[in-house]
């Protein structure tokens, strides 16, 4: 039985796309249906129903699936038991991460990375929803969330230290808050969902309700509006650690630390010996942002 027939027929029940399989193992749509064809050969039953329109599983396709996914589960964890990988990892890692994170601080680490593994090719979607990782067919997930899926393990690469920011022009218009209660007076651009920001004081914590009149669902575009002086706003430092340091924002509120418990973590599937694909890269970005990742020098006095 081969595996790759195998592969691909377990990317076709996630997706109900013999095409869309095909092209993630760089197939054509031609070799992709012979591949399918071979294997419902060798197995002596149909797998797969094929329409015009769409495809999906036959009674004997849905019952052969999760022996399939066993069958690819076992030997990736035969394969990583003996090591031989870990030093020479090779495929191809197909990584889900946030768009802005991703673009920011995976992109300029990835020259290090691929001259330390070349025998990897790499697949990133950058996307700010969170996508199923098995059934987006990926090996790692970067997410900056809290991890939910208790069929998933998270390994911590990096902190994500949120502060409120503002432009030196704004604060010159409109003063600068001295504790949390002042922002009710403040005009502020608002990360979607986060209208509530909790604060860290003498006597407990404080949750304050933002006066927002700019919502925004993009980190990088709330960062932006702030620089253009529309108002306070709660940034990731990784998300602004450029701008404070050119001066284009300034922190505000440092004596009364943001409520977070947020991090950038490395997510994969649990049921599964951890790959050494997929090991190579969180060790070396675990090792790339440090314990004081880059952006976080930005504050230090």
């Amino acid at each position: 039985m081969n595996i790759e027939h195998l592969k691909l027929f377990v990317r076709i029940a996630k997706t109900l796309n013999i095409s869309a399989a095909g092209q993630e193992q760089n197939l054509s749509p031609a070799v992709s249906s012979a591949y399918i064809s071979k294997l419902e050969d060798n197995l002596g039953v149909r797998l797969v129903h094929r329409t015009t329109r769409k495809v999906s599983l036959t009674e004997e396709g849905e019952a052969f699936l999760p022996h399939a996914e066993e069958i690819l589960t076992n030997i990736e964890t035969a394969r990583a038991s003996l090591g031989n990988g870990e030093h020479n990892p090779k495929g191809i890692l197909r990584i889900t991460a946030p768009a802005s994170f991703g673009r920011m601080h995976i992109v300029p680490g990835l020259t290090g990375f691929l001259s330390r593994y070349p025998d990897l090719s790499l697949d990133l979607r950058f996307n700010d929803s969170i996508v199923d990782l098995v059934e987006g067919g990926f090996d790692i997930a970067i997410r900056d969330a809290a991890l939910k899926d208790s069929n998933l393990i998270a390994r911590k690469l990096a902190p994500d230290r949120r502060i409120i920011c503002a432009s030196p022009a704004y604060i010159k218009k409109f003063g600068e808050p001295k504790n949390p209660q002042d922002i009710t007076h403040h005009q502020t651009v608002n990360l979607t969902g986060l209208d509530l920001w909790e604060f860290e004081t003498a006597k407990g914590s404080v949750n304050v309700k933002t006066n927002g009149h700019i919502r925004i669902d993009n980190g990088e575009a709330v960062r932006d509006a702030c620089i253009e002086g529309l108002g306070l706003g709660l940034s990731s430092i990784w998300c602004s650690y450029q701008a404070l340091k050119e001066g284009k924002l300034v922190q505000v509120l440092a004596d009364f630390p943001l409520v977070s418990k947020t991090a950038v973590w490395g997510v994969y599937p649990s049921n599964r010996l951890l790959a050494p694909k997929v090991r190579a890269f969180i060790d070396y970005f675990v090792d790339y942002y440090g314990q004081t990742p880059y952006w976080e020098r930005t504050l230090e006095k």
